[in-house]
């Protein structure tokens, strides 16, 4: 096998401070910040200052035991998001515990901005809460769709660190926050808990270009660090690829911190994508070692087939048939949820060893 190397070449991207300020204080153009060009002059220099020393992590404090480096200097950010995960993780765990489901709406349609209307994916969501809650599970509800009307909600996007090194991508992803960039308030630091807490997860979301929407997309990329991803940063030092080139050239073990947990999907459309899309949807949460609900718990159609969209509301309203089946969904995801913590619903895969682990 051939030795690790790190190949460069893509054009600079560095900003010159004239650049770096026109784009910083187009955040501030905002009539009422005109008073405040004194106090943004002091906030700009002090942005300027984080980003050309690349401080990407301003505060950090020695790993300490149970790391590969314990004196290496890690972001608390990064280990605040590591005991978040840890505590999900003993809740997941607990057998006395009430076991929980994970809904997803993987719109990003809201009727708290553009377009000013739900989205039918919300309202098929809301449909199957009260069934899972009924089956005595304690339901949470992600709405992706606050990436588009809620203040400070974003997902910033996955930096493949994976197709450097396998290493490099940590669990919890370590890539943000960049506080020299500007990539703060990430939210899949509040999403993966949702996750390893989660003992089904069922996702509801429309085909855009026969597609996962672009909120959607944004959590599946960002979760790759689940799928074989390195919970110990300092094993690397941080982000250094010849580190973790040479670390996954020794024989990485690909853990699957998702591994065991069940999924159900509800894929709609209006005339085309739907089974493609909900096919690659099982296909990614089966490749994370999750275990589909079976064929009742994956379901895809059309709502409104081939009709206006401005009556798309009032054909779900009359489309009886795909609501019991987004109920049946639901009712086959609980079971099997509940059939396997009863001990009576084993995984045929269990203690199987990949020959091609990735």
């Amino acid at each position: 096998m051939a030795e690790p190397d790190i190949r460069k070449g893509m054009p600079a991207v560095k900003l010159p401070r004239e650049e770096f300020e026109k784009r910083y204080r187009s955040r501030f153009v905002d009539p009422a910040f005109r008073p405040l060009q004194r106090e943004l002059d002091a906030i700009v220099a002090a942005a300027w200052d984080a980003y050309s020393h690349s401080r990407k992590a301003p505060h950090t404090r020695k790993a300490g035991p149970g790391f590969a480096d314990p004196e290496y200097e890690i972001s608390v950010d990064w280990l605040a998001a590591r005991e978040a995960i840890l505590e999900a993780q003993r809740r997941h765990d607990d057998a006395a515990a009430q076991p929980r489901m994970l809904i997803i709406n993987g719109s990003a349609r809201s009727e708290h901005t553009c377009p000013g209307e739900m989205s039918k994916s919300w309202r098929l969501a809301k449909i199957a809460e009260p069934v899972l809650a009924g089956m005595g599970f304690a339901v949470d509800i992600l709405d992706l769709s606050r990436l588009t009307s809620e203040y400070g909600r974003q997902i910033h996007p996955c930096k493949s660190c994976v197709s450097t090194a396998m290493p490099l991508c940590h669990w919890p992803c370590s890539c943000y926050p960049n506080h020299s960039l500007g990539q703060t308030d990430d939210w899949m630091n509040e999403i993966y808990p949702l996750w390893v807490a989660a003992h089904g997860i069922l996702i509801v979301a429309p085909v855009n270009w026969y597609h996962a929407p672009t909120a959607l997309k944004a959590m599946m990329d960002r979760l790759v660090c689940a799928d074989g991803g390195n919970p110990d940063p300092t094993s690397t030092h941080g982000k250094h690829a010849d580190q973790a080139k040479a670390l996954e050239l020794k024989g990485w073990p690909y853990p699957r911190h998702l591994a065991r947990r069940h999924f159900g999907l509800v894929v709609h459309g209006d005339s085309a994508g739907a089974e493609t899309l909900r096919r690659s949807l099982s296909d990614w949460l089966t490749d994370m070692a999750l275990i589909s609900a079976g064929r009742t718990g994956e379901a895809d159609g059309y709502v409104g087939y081939m009709e206006p969209y401005a009556t798309s509301h009032q054909a779900l309203d009359e489309d009886r048939e795909f609501q019991e089946e987004t109920i049946n969904v639901a009712r086959a995801l609980g079971n099997a949820v509940k059939l396997a913590r009863a001990g009576k619903l084993e995984n045929p895969a269990e203690g199987l060893a990949e020959p091609k682990p990735k």
